[in-house]
């Protein structure tokens, strides 16, 4: 059976040792676009080693680069897990930055299973990965919705309802990102080298027209838009951003995030509602269930 739900989640969470440097933080920025836009500049704070800020969402990628040397493996297999590459879809993220990451550094990765939930036809399996420094101070937690088609059925259990819709008011702000037709070819380089984003007849025998842009170049797109057009460019004010992924973006198309402000806690930090769509496509939704935190 390709799931074994609980040896899944009763194994030892797997560690490894990773590490990145400016090559990576600026080849991660570019493949989002920066720099790009006559209109803003060249964004030296993205794509110039002096002084370098990086984009939270770059945590997503870390250690798996070009100066790793490695690539996404051709199957997903963990501790009571083996399922192939062509069954899984990337259905969300979710990303906490516990202080603001280095251009460069080593940290530990501990990552396990946290849950798998039977959704009839399909299984969801969730990871969670936290990073840590050489201190054992914690970098960042990921949290990672993976959707295995045809996998389901095992009799476990389906998880609450989740419903989601945007607020019932205009949008606070309204951030439009453009991709390129070559943008997909770019984020491969920050280590997932699945052909689903590269190869047409891989992407046609998974059931798309062409090959589409990663969830995760969407998410880094929706992460640098929030950063420039709410946040006046401070990278550190983003401390967490969690989506679904709804639908595929096709290199060349646009991104149009809506922003709804939520009332500050207690705490000062603040909460963006956030939904995420394709004008080519009549509005068809790219990113739902989007939530991000932020720091005033």
């Amino acid at each position: 059976m390709p799931i074994d739900r609980e040896k899944a989640l009763t194994a030892d969470p797997s560690v490894r040792e990773i590490r990145w440097t400016t090559r990576d933080v600026l080849l991660y920025h570019l493949s989002l676009g920066a720099g790009a836009d006559a209109a803003t500049g060249p964004e030296l704070h993205l794509t110039f080693e002096k002084a370098l800020a990086v984009l939270p969402t770059f945590a997503v990628v870390a250690g798996s680069g070009i100066s790793s040397g490695e690539g996404a493996a051709p199957g997903f297999h963990l501790p009571g897990i083996d399922i192939d590459l062509r069954a899984l879809l990337h259905a969300g993220q979710g990303l906490q930055v516990h202080r603001p990451l280095p251009a460069s550094g080593t940290a530990t990765l501990r990552s396990r299973v946290a849950e798998i939930r039977d959704k009839g036809t399909a299984a969801l399996v969730v990871l969670e990965s936290a990073a840590t420094d050489a201190d054992g101070e914690p970098l960042w937690t990921t949290t990672t919705r993976i959707w295995a088609r045809g996998e389901g059925g095992f009799g476990g259990d389906p998880g609450p309802e989740e419903h989601w819709r945007a607020p019932d008011r205009p949008a606070d702000s309204v951030l439009t990102s453009a991709t390129t037709p070559q943008q997909a070819l770019w984020y491969r380089l920050n280590g997932d080298l699945n052909p689903l984003h590269a190869d047409p007849a891989f992407a046609r025998a998974a059931g798309f027209d062409r090959p589409i842009l990663h969830g995760l170049a969407s998410y880094g797109l929706v992460c640098k838009a929030l950063v420039d057009g709410v946040l006046d460019g401070d990278v550190t004010r983003l401390t967490g951003l969690t989506v679904r992924f709804a639908g595929p973006l096709v290199p060349g198309e646009t991104l149009v995030t809506s922003v709804w402000h939520d009332a500050p806690a207690d705490d000062g930090t603040g909460r963006l509602v956030l939904h995420a769509a394709c004008p080519e496509r009549d509005g068809a939704p790219v990113l739902t269930h989007a939530t991000a935190t932020v720091t005033s």
